[in-house]
């Protein structure tokens, strides 16, 4: 008898446990994912320039020195055409390098692209394989990293910078690895 009991409450147990699981989800933010590189040096990595366009961002050590925005974008994506007027912002303020990564794109369409919509990126590096995105941990387009004066990545940023993302998250960010 007491066993059925059980059995019977076993159902509305495990509804209760996925309703928490939900309500906790709920409470968190989509673009604020995890990211093993934070606090790791960037991934080395060795990329060809856009054709033509000049300078282009090759290796880890194009980033050093200084701390800068690195940005990775696609012709073909949606958010990123979203988030362009934003990153024009930023480069016209003059506070950080911004570099560019292209990925998932051909390069004729990357320059076209950038052609059409303006050309906000210090430097631009190509991501022929897409294994640069890979090692950077890339789930989708626009993610842009904070990278500090060592090449460590300090902050990554999903999706689209918005106005309040550049004023409360990332200026902030950057000033103070600036002072550093």
């Amino acid at each position: 008898m007491r066993t059925r009991r059980l059995v019977s409450l076993l159902p509305l147990l495990v509804v209760a446990i996925l309703i928490g699981f939900f309500i906790v989800g709920l409470t968190k933010d989509p673009r604020e994912l995890p990211t093993v590189l934070l606090d790791r040096p960037v991934p080395d990595f060795s990329l060809p320039g856009l054709p033509g366009r000049d300078p282009a961002l090759t290796d880890p050590a194009a980033i050093q020195g200084e701390v800068v925005l690195v940005n990775f974008f696609g012709s073909w994506c949606v958010a990123c055409l979203q988030e362009h007027a934003m990153l024009k912002r930023i480069q016209a303020e003059g506070l950080v390098p911004l570099h560019g990564i292209a990925f998932k794109d051909q390069p004729e369409d990357t320059l076209r692209w950038l052609g059409r919509h303006g050309d906000p990126y210090d430097a631009v590096g190509y991501d022929t394989t897409n294994r640069i995105a890979i090692e950077f941990g890339i789930t989708g387009a626009p993610e842009t990293f904070v990278i500090d004066k060592d090449g460590v990545i300090r902050h990554k940023h999903v999706g689209p910078i918005s106005e309040e993302a550049w004023t409360n998250t990332l200026r902030p960010l950057i000033e103070d690895l600036q002072k550093g």
